[in-house]
């Protein structure tokens, strides 16, 4: 079980209250399909992703992306029992979807860049240790399922 802070908590509530999530959400994911080109295969049937121009602008690319913060709302919402929060979810992404486990660090840390992005100097050492421990437990709750 993972404790948590009054501060941490807090610090992660007001990223989540700062952040635009028709904004954030597609830029992340965007990143994440430009950056690591692999993590592509996974999204086949959202069409043309050729390169970077197609995947900026592809609609069913920034709606996951919604999609994916508000996943994540949810885990913030649910601090205390974010493995059982992400339970069903971890069992579709294993066994149904077949995702390798390591993308879910790669969305995180894309979803950083953006936020520290937005937040610019906000986003101090404090509240950027908070985030990462948030991401680091959401991506261990996601990867429970993995065998």
């Amino acid at each position: 079980m993972v404790v948590w802070t009054d501060q941490e908590r807090a610090y992660i509530q007001d990223i989540f209250s700062k952040l635009n999530y028709e904004d954030a959400g597609p830029k992340a994911l965007q990143r994440t399909l430009i950056v690591y080109p692999w993590t592509q295969r996974y999204f086949t049937s959202f069409g043309n992703l050729y390169n970077a121009e197609a995947i900026m602008s592809n609609s069913k690319v920034a709606a996951h992306g919604v999609v994916v913060l508000h996943g994540l709302d949810r885990a913030m919402k649910n601090m205390d029992d974010i493995k059982k929060t992400y339970a069903e979810l971890s069992v579709l992404h294993s066994e149904k979807l077949h995702v390798d486990p390591d993308n879910f660090r790669l969305l995180g840390e894309c979803l950083t860049v953006v936020i520290a992005t937005h937040l610019r100097n906000e986003f101090t050492p404090d509240i950027q240790a908070a985030w990462e421990k948030f991401m680091s437990v959401v991506v261990s709750a996601l990867r429970r399922q993995y065998h």
